[in-house]
């Protein structure tokens, strides 16, 4: 009970072989108006800041705490890797700080849509491109109109997708191999 703080207005009373529990109204009352309720305390003196501001930094915190979170999920990686200096450090925090921050105007503009980052990008994954061969020996890359949810998660964002690329014929390298992931046919 001093576990669940209800030691103040609840008491356990042994009768025989029964336990019977006394709640004492009042005080339970009194904690129920608490509830919720808590105490900033800071060591600056109340002419260097308001204290609205002081409650907002302290909300800041979760924001601060959720980031360290979201930092270590399998999106965003920084788990330990091993890099040879200290400049490699500083540069794949700096990946990674960068990618959060993606991430967060990703989650404020899809708030409106009730959809995570993670399922926008799942969404997102539906996104392709057709090659297209020009008489001339050449080829551009022509990107069919997104389906609705693709369309509404860009929109949100104020991107407009192209119609047209250029061709590159450039490889990109993943850390993870895609033959490895197909399924053979």
């Amino acid at each position: 009970m001093q576990r669940l703080k209800i030691d103040d207005w609840l008491q356990v009373e042994v009768q025989g072989r029964t336990l019977a529990l006394r709640v004492d109204s009042a005080a339970h009352e009194q904690a129920a108006r608490l509830d919720g309720c808590y105490v900033i305390k800071t060591d600056l003196p109340v002419s260097a800041v308001s204290k609205q501001e002081v409650h907002d930094r302290y909300k800041d915190l979760t924001q601060v705490e959720q980031a360290f979170r979201t930092c270590k999920t399998t999106h965003l990686e920084t788990r330990p890797i091993h890099v040879r200096t200290a400049a490699h450090t500083r540069a794949h925090v700096l990946v990674v700080m960068l990618a959060y921050l993606i991430r967060r105007v990703l989650s404020r503009a899809w708030a409106a849509l009730d959809v995570t980052v993670e399922e926008g990008l799942q969404q997102l994954k539906a996104l392709s491109s057709t090659e297209m061969k020009i008489k001339e020996g050449g080829t551009c890359l022509r990107i069919p109109m997104p389906n609705p949810a693709c369309r509404d998660l860009l929109q949100a964002l104020d991107i407009r997708l192209p119609d047209v690329l250029p061709s590159v014929k450039v490889r990109v390298d993943t850390r993870k191999k895609l033959p490895e992931r197909r399924k053979p046919r």
